[in-house]
């Protein structure tokens, strides 16, 4: 009886238990009506998700179509094309100047476009080498070139003043007068070489550096102005002495010569059994005047400009050169700012208007110390050419522009104009830097095969070290060109941050990545 009480307690409050349970579940009825709004949500978010989808093809097509427009390979201008009838002239004699010169002479072209380069910019030209390579005889054909007067010395250690300057004059003497019969000397002379010019002593020294710099010689009391047009200096070796740096820095470029290659020496032989080595040169020929040579630099300063390329590009050689380099390659102020005047003249004389950076590979011949310091300064200037730091400031660029774009796409409010600016600013840039590298890859490096101061040895050389790089900045420039129309379309068209941010994933981690350490 016990057991029987039990059980149908048991019973009783299983069924009140399975009663208050059925109450507190819904009804199937109901449960459906409760997920009703549930999948109205899911269907809304993945229509949404459609769209977004819809628009991120939209404008990646959108942008890559623009992007594509303009890019094509565009043509080079010929050198002086936007120059006057007389620049024109001017050019055209430089050029035939430099034939003049190399006529005759082996494996010396580059030596002849640095010295007719040295002469128009009124600069000096040291040459360093063995006896017997042709030095001399440089310096002698451009005096006959410019129809210059002419001054030849060999210094020694015991060379004496009165070998340079003159001698003292004795009817000066006489009248308690202190001067040199300077006719006939180097304070005369409109062109110059001077041999072993290192073993200048002091006494010859102090009256040369004021001559080779300001063109002024102290003839007694009396100081007085000089013609020099172009001093060649010569020696076997570089300075050892300190006292010998002023005069070193004195001679703004700088060559070293060496003998006829193995494969011209067939070439020499024949010019030797015809004379040609032995027969004095001579020309007729007047394809400059002394006074094209003298107002070269002046019209050279006057027309043609510096960009802001150029201008930072200086800067950061010589920082490399000074702060980078070991041992450190020191550069003067003097020597920097005659840099500037230097590749103001050799653009002139191709008939620029403008210093273009391909200009800057002559600068391995002007700084630097030792003969190796020309390979850093070239180095150095084919790798900024390739890279071309403006491609990096556009990434940049890119990325201030995109996170901002982010902020107002997000908040559906803002001026969009000030970025718009700034989109079709980034994009002028890029289709600039674009059209620059692909003119030079495509049309063989126009910059380089029309300089008048570049042979072809040299052009096929630093055109094998650009285009690798090139052609990887280049893709670089088309990725960024995209990636900008991209942000401007999403701009234009008032799309939402997400759109922006799953178009451009990796600007979207790099900017995070910048907020957060900023914070």
């Amino acid at each position: 009886r016990r057991m029987g009480s039990r059980v149908a307690v048991q019973a009783r409050f299983g069924r009140e238990r399975a009663r208050v349970v059925a109450a507190r579940l819904p009804s199937r009825r109901d449960s459906v009506a409760r997920h009703r709004p549930s999948a109205r949500r899911a269907g809304q978010e993945a229509q949404a998700t459609d769209d977004v989808l819809l628009k991120i093809a939209d404008v990646k097509s959108k942008a890559t179509e623009l992007a594509s427009l303009g890019l094509d390979p565009v043509g080079t201008r010929e050198p002086g094309d936007d120059l006057g009838e007389s620049e024109q002239a001017l050019v055209r004699g430089i050029r035939a100047a430099g034939e003049v010169l190399c006529e005759g002479l082996l494996e010396r072209e580059v030596e002849v476009k640095l010295l007719l380069l040295a002469a128009l910019t009124g600069e000096h030209l040291l040459l360093l080498g063995p006896p017997g390579t042709a030095k001399s005889e440089l310096a002698r054909r451009l005096s006959k070139v410019c129809h210059g007067r002419y001054f030849e010395r060999l210094l020694t250690r015991f060379s004496v003043p009165e070998e340079l300057f003159g001698p003292l004059s004795m009817k000066g003497l006489e009248e308690d007068r202190y001067q040199r019969q300077v006719h006939g000397y180097l304070p005369t002379a409109q062109v110059a070489f001077v041999d072993e010019i290192f073993k200048a002593n002091s006494a010859i020294l102090n009256a040369l550096l004021t001559l080779l710099n300001e063109r002024l010689f102290d003839n007694g009391a009396e100081r007085m102005e000089v013609p020099l047009l172009c001093l060649v200096g010569a020696s076997n070796e570089l300075p050892e002495s300190e006292e010998l740096d002023a005069l070193y820095d004195r001679f703004l470029i700088r060559r070293t010569v060496g003998q006829v290659s193995s494969q011209g020496l067939r070439d020499l032989a024949r010019l030797a059994s015809s004379g040609t080595t032995t027969r004095q040169f001579h020309t007729d020929e007047a394809p400059l005047s002394l006074e094209d040579f003298l107002s070269c630099r002046d019209r050279a300063i006057a027309s043609v400009e510096v960009p802001d390329r150029v201008v930072d590009l200086l800067v950061q050689l010589r920082e490399h050169l000074q702060d980078k380099c070991e041992p450190p390659v020191y550069v003067s102020d003097r020597r920097f700012t005659k840099c500037v005047t230097f590749l103001q003249v050799a653009a002139f004389a191709n008939g620029a208007k403008e210093v273009s950076v391909y200009d800057c590979l002559l600068l391995q011949f002007v700084l630097g110390q030792r003969k190796e310091d020309g390979d850093k300064v070239l180095d150095f200037v084919l790798e900024n050419i390739s890279s071309d730091p403006g491609i990096l400031q556009n990434e940049l660029s890119l990325l201030g522009v995109f996170g901002r774009a982010c902020r107002v796409l997000q908040s559906s409010s803002g001026d969009t104009s000030e970025l718009l600016s700034e989109c079709e600013a980034l994009v002028s840039s890029l289709r600039g830097q674009h059209e620059s590298f692909n003119s030079a890859l495509e049309l063989g490096f126009p910059h380089l095969r029309g300089s008048l101061w570049y042979s072809p040895q040299q052009v096929a050389s630093a055109g094998q070290v650009l285009t690798p790089p090139m052609k990887e900045n280049l893709k670089k420039i088309e990725q960024l060109l995209e990636e900008i129309l991209m942000v401007k379309l999403c701009l234009e068209g008032g799309h939402h941050a997400e759109v922006l941010e799953k178009l451009l994933p990796k600007r979207l981690k790099q900017y995070e990545k910048g907020v957060s350490k900023t914070a």
